[in-house]
């Protein structure tokens, strides 16, 4: 789809492990893989709706493309790091990936995984992979059942405008499933771009606001939306337990 540029945060090795290891690896202190979780309410919320086409934007590594591809004609997984993308299409190709877990300091250990794991090497024929941005998405990237957009917002540098695009490739009645920390950092995204987080005129604008705005008149929310938590292993002795809120957005015009 496009050139993605190879010097953005993501490309880090450390990063990759613990996206790898996130995607497809084990669970900890009884926190449900977020991937797969978040494929499986995506599944539960189309109900029967048709299942044809789903995009998931900010695959990462993949794991949840594999897992709507349980149900779905046909899933492209996109994101902006090359090094990721890379990843997710020789699991695609393989079947297989490995990768280097750290342990402490310098210390690694080298990890297998497989679809077969999974019970998901035959959905390989359903995905697909590209590189691309979530702010310049191209043409063809229409016509879908169904977005999923996980923990991406709060990392883009203008997520209204990512927003602003999707009626025009969401089918009327299809779906739009966004998941997010709501994390607003600087460094990722400039400050007049927030969707919430700060105070205006005395009053405290929530992301959950600004989401609202920003996907009206195209789009109401489905349902109240619900926190989801998940857990990234930097080292052995190192993780970040992090939650999620969810929201689900029915396209209406």
């Amino acid at each position: 789809m496009q050139n993605c540029p190879a010097d953005n945060m993501y490309e880090t090795d450390a990063l990759l492990s613990q996206y790898c290891e996130f995607h497809y690896g084990d669970e900890y202190f009884g926190v449900e893989n977020f991937p797969t979780r978040c494929a499986r309410r995506c599944l539960e919320l189309m109900g029967e709706r048709r299942k044809g086409t789903a995009l998931d934007v900010g695959c990462a590594v993949g794991r949840t493309t594999f897992e709507l591809a349980r149900e779905f004609t046909a899933v492209t997984g996109i994101d902006f790091s090359r090094r990721f993308i890379d990843v997710a299409a020789g699991m695609r190709g393989d079947g297989r990936i490995s990768y280097r877990l750290v342990e402490e300091g310098d210390l690694t250990t080298r990890v297998e995984r497989s679809l077969v794991d999974f019970e998901l090497d035959g959905v390989r024929d359903r995905v697909n992979f590209a590189c691309a941005d979530a702010l310049s998405l191209p043409p063809e990237c229409t016509g879908y059942d169904l977005i999923f957009a996980g923990n991406l917002i709060d990392r883009l540098k203008n997520p209204r405008i990512f927003l602003s695009s999707l009626h025009q490739r969401v089918v009327p009645g299809g779906l739009l499933v966004l998941s997010s920390p709501y994390t607003w950092l600087r460094e990722f995204t400039p400050r007049p771009e927030w969707l919430g987080g700060y105070s205006e005129s005395g009053r405290d604008i929530t992301t959950l606001e600004g989401l609202r705005v920003a996907l009206n008149p195209h789009f109401k929310l489905l349902e109240e939306p619900r926190d989801i938590p998940f857990v990234i292993r930097e080292t052995a002795r190192k993780y970040q337990h992090i939650i999620a809120q969810v929201t689900v957005w029915e396209r209406s015009c």
